[in-house]
């Protein structure tokens, strides 16, 4: 999810209609009505050229609004079901405790939230079970795991780095933002061991595991910064890399903060977000590579000297690519899909107005070798599906699915839903499954929907921002081999390589 701070506290906002006023700018939105009449916009207070665009699109998606599905009326492929659901516990249960990223490891799901992260039990994935939870306030607490040990990405300015900090401007000089150690080995009491401090906070991290095994590093994504916070000072060209010894995790520090665009990346202004850092990484320690999604770029970097990451090639979308925001490889790492975050995953986005190229995945192919290699575009991929004007709705966090001879891919598109789509073919991808919720409401905007959807171990795992985890059963011919594969753990940014052809 985006976050947009240029003034105050850096936080991310927790309702939708707080992320699209930020969009907006001032602009003042009256409640959607399904007979027809748009919204009531001044679109000419929009922040920028980008935000005037997306503004215009709302109001006329609003007057031609799709009924769709009723409140939490769901709606699935023959091929894709839903086999449990669990509620977020309180005192997570709120509409602004949102639900965030996922993570693996043998019998344990680990789910983030912006007040802190919760632990499941998913041995039996149609009876998951709550094993603990921790509350450690800090958006948006996006999570990792390998080992003993637990990742939590903080970027929203607090007080001090503890679980009882509270929110405080990054003007102030003492406040904190960046990563946090937790000891998991007793999943059903977690144990935080360890701060590290990052430039600009960790909106997302990547795990990288060093070839040594005695360490990890951790890539960490931020972006934002301004001349009013003393430490987040543009240009903020770089990410944080953070090495954690695995057996003396108090002695994680920072130890490189490699410049991504130290000429500079997308200056903005030309349909693309400005580019001040990373949004998120996705690793293939594998192949040494990485895709870096960099608010206003693409790119592909060599990561064989894993303290000093290299950009390999930059690619930019002005004409359809607002904000860089995720991206994954195929198992053979000749291609990569990244995700387009139109509206900052607060407005909704999956309507004719805004069409199928914006708010969508984009498949590059990985051409030449060595420092030769170069991200080609082929096409895009968004839902076919159109959803109404008080779903946000955008392509979000997916996961490829370890099938043999195709590369297919699940993906979130908040209250978009989950898609299962079909890639072998760059030019012609190919929906072959798909799962949504009705409406979180049909009279006011609220942030919802998947976060998340990963592929782990035979079963799709959704952390749906409101309703919880969501456990789903795909039986599809073409992804029948997937119940083979199994990982003893999944980070889904870092991504495991397994057995094909």
């Amino acid at each position: 999810m985006i976050r947009r701070s240029p003034r105050g506290p850096r936080q991310l906002r927790t309702v939708a209609v707080a992320a699209i006023a930020v969009l907006f700018g001032s602009t003042a939105l009256a409640t959607p009505s399904h007979a027809g009449t748009p919204f009531d916009v001044d679109c000419a207070d929009a922040a920028d050229a980008l935000a005037v665009e997306l503004c215009l699109a709302q109001a006329s998606a609003a007057g031609t609004d799709d009924p769709g599905l009723g409140v939490d009326e769901i709606d699935s492929s023959r091929n894709l079901r839903q086999i449990a659901s669990l509620p977020k516990p309180a005192p997570f249960d709120t509409e602004s405790s949102l639900n965030s990223d996922l993570a693996f490891q043998g019998r344990y799901a680990f789910v983030g939230n912006y007040n802190g992260f919760v632990i499941y039990d998913i041995a039996n994935p149609r009876r998951p079970r709550l094993v603990s939870q921790v509350v450690c306030p800090g958006g948006q607490n996006d999570v990792s795991v390998h080992g003993d040990l637990l990742f939590l990405s903080t970027d929203s300015s607090r007080s001090d780095d503890s679980c009882a900090s509270t929110s405080q401007s990054a003007s102030v000089k003492e406040s904190w933002e960046g990563i946090k150690i937790f000891d998991i080995r007793d999943k059903s009491n977690p144990r935080y061991v360890k701060s590290v401090e990052t430039n600009c906070g960790s909106h997302t991290h990547t795990l990288v595991p060093a070839k040594s095994r005695n360490f990890v590093y951790l890539y960490v994504s931020s972006y934002n910064p301004s001349t009013n916070f003393p430490d987040c000072q543009p240009p903020h060209d770089l990410i944080s890399i953070v090495k954690v010894p695995l057996k003396k995790p108090t002695d994680a520090a920072v130890v490189a903060t490699p410049a991504i665009f130290p000429d500079g990346g997308n200056p903005g202004g030309n349909g693309s977000a400005t580019t001040t850092g990373c949004h998120d990484i996705t690793a293939y320690p594998q192949k040494d590579l990485a895709a870096g999604a960099c608010m206003g770029d693409g790119v592909l970097l060599d990561i064989s000297d894993r303290e000093a990451p290299r950009v390999v090639h930059q690619v930019r979308d002005t004409t359809n690519f607002a904000f860089w925001h995720s991206a994954t490889f195929n198992n053979s790492g000749t291609k990569v899909v990244f995700t387009d975050e139109l509206g900052g995953g607060g407005a909704a986005t999956c309507n004719p107005t805004i069409g199928p190229e914006r708010g969508a995945s984009a498949i590059y192919d990985i051409t030449g070798t060595g420092d030769a290699r170069t991200l080609v575009f082929r096409s895009y991929f968004k839902i076919p599906r159109t959803n109404g004007s008080t779903e946000n709705c955008v392509a979000h966090n997916g996961s490829l699915i370890p099938v043999l001879g195709r590369d297919i891919m699940v993906q979130a598109w908040y209250q978009g839903g989950i898609s299962v789509w079909d890639f072998t073919n760059s030019a012609r991808p190919q929906e072959i499954a798909y799962w949504e919720r009705g409406p979180y409401s049909d009279t006011r905007m609220v942030t919802g929907g998947p976060w998340s959807a990963y592929y782990y171990n035979g079963y799709i795992y959704s952390s749906d921002i409101q309703k919880g985890l969501d456990v789903l059963d795909l039986k599809d011919w073409r992804t029948a081999s997937a119940k083979l594969v199994r990982f003893p753990e999944l980070n889904v940014q870092t991504q495991p390589w397994y057995l094909s052809w």
